[in-house]
């Protein structure tokens, strides 16, 4: 059984890889990162709360410098706004953070080097290509050849989500019995998902919210 390190941010698509990656590979050790998103929080909760239902341990890694020196609303640092809007809008460009995924799999990989892992897993998934340049399966294949080039363990990045959309995600996670509620998307961090912002609307239409089918509770 290969031994993998998973990248878990306490939403939807790394939540559902979680489970669903628990049985087909040893899970080592998973990762959240806090760089000091506005939702990171909430994330945080969650990421604790899934790594305990599945019986994995859980290390989490502070990145104060994106916070300190990178421009986008999603950071709590910044002054600007979270746009509202279906998540293909482009305003929502605004909240990418950049190279977000390309620093974090870079320690990732580093860790599951130490760990004498075979894998880092990520929930990248298809909604995310069009507004996230690091999010896309060239920019995963890319990466996974520099890594298993600079890496003795030939470690691979894995993303098995990268053509599946939110939807079909949330139909996975359904098979699995997996519980969303446990999950965190919304990108204002307050104490409801708002229902507004783009990751609100997407999880919304993938959760089937005018079908009654969404256990998640917004503000609107």
């Amino acid at each position: 059984m290969k031994k993998a390190i998973i990248i878990l941010s306490g939403g939807m698509d790394s939540g559902v890889l979680l489970a669903d990656y628990t049985n087909r590979m040893q899970i080592l050790q998973c990762i959240f990162f806090d760089y000091g998103s506005k939702h990171n929080h909430s994330e945080k909760l969650c990421a604790k709360k899934l790594a305990k239902t599945y019986e994995a341990k859980l290390s989490v890694i502070e990145l104060p410098f994106i916070s300190e020196h990178f421009d986008s609303s999603l950071l709590k640092s910044s002054n600007k706004d979270i746009p509202e809007g279906h998540y293909q809008s482009k305003t929502m460009k605004s909240t990418v953070v950049p190279f977000r995924n390309g620093i974090m799999l870079s320690i990732a990989a580093g860790f599951a080097e130490s760990a004498n892992a075979d894998i880092v897993l990520i929930g990248s998934h298809a909604g995310d290509h069009a507004i996230y340049p690091d999010c896309r399966p060239e920019f995963t294949r890319a990466f996974s050849d520099a890594v298993i080039a600079g890496t003795y363990n030939n470690i691979k990045i894995y993303a098995p989500y990268s053509n599946l959309t939110k939807l079909q995600i949330a139909e996975r996670g359904r098979t699995l019995d997996f519980s969303f509620e446990d999950t965190w998307s919304c990108y204002k961090g307050e104490n409801l998902h708002c229902g507004v912002c783009g990751t609100c609307v997407e999880r919304k239409e993938a959760l089937g919210y005018t079908k009654g089918t969404d256990p998640t509770e917004y503000k609107s």
